[in-house]
C-alpha cells in the first residue's frame, strides 16, 4: 500500500462531459461515503469506551468526579502505559487520595487545579509558621530591649556600683546578644527554607500548567495551548490583520493505524510533527490541536502567502516522510488536506477556526484538491490546489 499523492498544479476543467470531470465527482462522493463512515465508527468506539469506563468506575467505586473520569478514561485508553501500570497498582477500592496522586504526577489537565489548591495550602502552611518564627523574633528583641533599659536605668541610679557588678550585668548583656543573635540566625535559615519550600511548589503548579498545554505524543502544544494564542491574538488593542489560520489533516489516518497498528501511526505523528516544527518560521505557531489535525498560526501573511506555505507544508511531507512499519518500510507521500483563513475575515477566535475547518472541509471532500482557502470563491477565483 502507498501512501504517495504524486500532485501537479493544474486548473480546473469546466467540461462537463469531461471524463476525468465525471471521475472527480465520483472520487468526492467516495471521499464523502468513507470520511461519513470513519465518523461513525469513531463515535461509537467512543461510546464503548466511555461506557467501560463508567462500568469500571461503578464496580471499583470510584467517585463520579469529572477529574475521575479523566483519569479513568486515560488508564484505559491505552494511550499512556505508564499512567494505566500505577493506575492498576491501586488495587479494587482505590481512595481519592491515591487516584489524585496518580493524576498530578501525570499531570492531567483536570488535577491542575489540584496542583494549585496544594500549593495553596502550602503556602498559607508556611506562611503560618514564617509568621510565628517572625513574632518569636520580635518577643526575643523586645526582651533585650527591656533588659538593656533596665540595665542603663541601674547604672544611671548608682553611679558608685563596683566594677564586679558591672562586669556581671556586661556579661549577662553579652549572653542575651548570643541568644538574640542565635535566634536571628535561626529565623533567617526558616525564612529561606521556607520560601525555597513556596519556589518550589510554584514551580511544580507551573509546570503542571505547562504539561496541560502539551501534547504528549508529539511534543507539540495542544489544542488548549493553541486556543489560548488564538484567544490572545484577538484579546490584543487592535484588531489581527495579516494572519491566517491553517488546518492539517491526515487523509484516511484511522486506516493507517489498523493496517499498521497504533505504534506505527504515533511514529508517523511524531514524524509530521518534527517536520512541521522545521517547515514554519521561528515566529510562527503550529500545535496538535486533534488526533491527527495539526493547527498552524500564520503572521505576516496574505491569502497567497497562506496558501503558498499550504503548499509548502504539504510537499515537505511527500519528500521527506518515510512511513516506517514493524514489517518495512513505504516510501513516498503522505496524503494531507489543508484548509486555512485569514483573520482579515473573521471577528473571533472561534468564527475564523470555523472558517479554517469549513475549508479542511471543501479539502477534504475533493481528493484532486488537497489545500482550499476561506471563502471557497474569492474574486471570482477558486483558491484552492488542483492535482492531477
Amino acid at each position: 500500500m502507498t501512501f504517495a499523492r504524486k500532485a501537479l498544479i493544474g486548473h480546473p476543467k469546466t467540461d462537463r462531459t469531461n471524463p476525468a470531470q465525471d471521475e472527480g465527482i465520483a472520487m468526492q462522493n467516495d471521499a464523502s461515503a468513507a470520511q461519513q463512515h470513519h465518523a461513525a465508527q469513531r463515535a461509537a468506539a467512543g461510546h464503548d469506551l466511555l461506557q467501560k469506563v463508567a462500568g469500571y468506575m461503578a464496580k471499583h467505586m470510584i467517585g463520579g468526579l469529572p477529574r475521575n473520569y479523566e483519569l479513568v478514561h486515560e488508564a484505559l485508553s491505552g494511550r499512556h502505559p505508564g499512567l494505566a501500570r500505577d493506575f492498576a497498582s491501586l488495587g479494587q477500592r482505590p481512595s481519592q487520595h491515591d487516584l489524585d496522586q496518580i493524576g498530578l504526577k501525570h499531570r492531567l489537565v483536570s488535577h491542575c487545579g489540584l496542583a494549585e489548591e496544594k500549593l495553596q495550602s502550602e503556602t498559607s502552611s508556611v506562611l503560618e509558621k514564617i509568621a510565628e518564627q517572625v513574632s518569636l523574633g520580635v518577643l526575643h528583641k523586645q526582651t533585650f530591649a527591656r533588659a538593656l533599659e533596665t540595665i542603663l536605668g541601674s547604672i544611671r541610679e548608682d553611679e558608685n556600683r563596683g566594677i564586679a557588678e558591672l562586669i556581671a550585668e556586661l556579661d549577662f548583656l553579652n549572653a542575651a546578644t548570643g541568644d538574640l543573635l542565635h535566634a536571628e540566625t535561626e529565623l533567617g535559615l526558616k525564612l529561606k527554607a521556607g520560601l525555597q519550600q513556596i519556589e518550589g511548589a510554584s514551580r511544580a503548579v507551573e509546570a503542571a500548567r505547562t504539561a496541560t498545554e502539551k501534547d504528549r505524543l508529539t511534543g507539540l502544544p495542544n489544542r488548549i495551548a493553541f486556543m489560548n494564542r488564538l484567544d490572545a491574538l484577538y484579546n490584543q488593542d487592535v484588531p489581527p490583520a495579516d494572519c491566517a489560520l491553517l488546518i492539517v489533516d491526515i487523509d484516511d489516518f484511522r486506516s493507517i493505524n489498523h493496517q499498521f497498528g497504533e505504534d506505527a501511526g504515533n511514529r508517523l505523528l511524531q514524524r509530521l510533527a518534527t517536520i512541521f516544527r522545521k517547515t514554519i518560521k521561528k515566529h510562527d505557531f503550529v500545535a496538535r490541536v486533534d488526533g491527527d489535525d495539526f493547527a498552524f498560526l500564520l503572521s505576516g501573511v496574505s491569502s497567497e502567502d497562506a496558501f503558498t506555505i499550504a503548499e509548502r507544508l504539504h510537499a515537505a511531507v511527500e519528500n521527506n516522510l518515510v512511513f516506517a512499519t514493524e514489517h518495512g518500510s513505504t516510501h513516498g507521500g503522505l496524503g494531507l488536506s489543508i484548509g486555512f483563513a485569514l483573520c482579515n475575515d473573521a471577528d473571533q477566535p472561534m468564527q475564523l477556526f470555523a472558517h479554517a475547518e469549513a475549508a479542511l472541509n471543501g479539502a477534504r471532500a475533493n481528493p484532486r484538491q488537497p489545500i482550499c482557502g476561506y471563502p471557497l470563491e474569492r474574486h471570482g477565483r477558486h483558491i484552492g490546489r488542483h492535482v492531477a
